[in-house]
């Protein structure tokens, strides 16, 4: 049986914090875009390429529109140099 603190991570949402797990397509012409995948995933379609933090500067940005919160409220927590990311988006 999961803990509580293990249902609120496997739920997303934990003290505040929602926890968004995100596939990243840099260097889009459909982005900027936000879809929500069948597990409740996002991938973010976003114009600027993989080099150099570009592209996760691009979702942070996009992110933080798509929830309405400032960027600073929105970290890269998982998956700094792969497509498949962790967010944490503070409420």
């Amino acid at each position: 049986m999961a803990s509580g603190r293990d249902r609120r991570a496997e739920s997303g949402e934990e003290h505040g914090v929602t926890v968004v797990r995100a596939t990243i397509k840099p260097g889009s012409k459909k982005g900027p875009l936000v879809e929500i995948l069948d597990d409740g995933a996002l991938q973010l379609y976003v114009r600027a390429p993989a080099v150099e933090g570009k592209a996760n500067k691009a979702a942070i940005e996009l992110l933080a529109a798509h929830y309405g919160v400032p960027k600073s409220a929105v970290r890269l927590t998982a998956g700094a140099t792969s497509r498949f990311k962790r967010f944490e988006i503070d409420d």
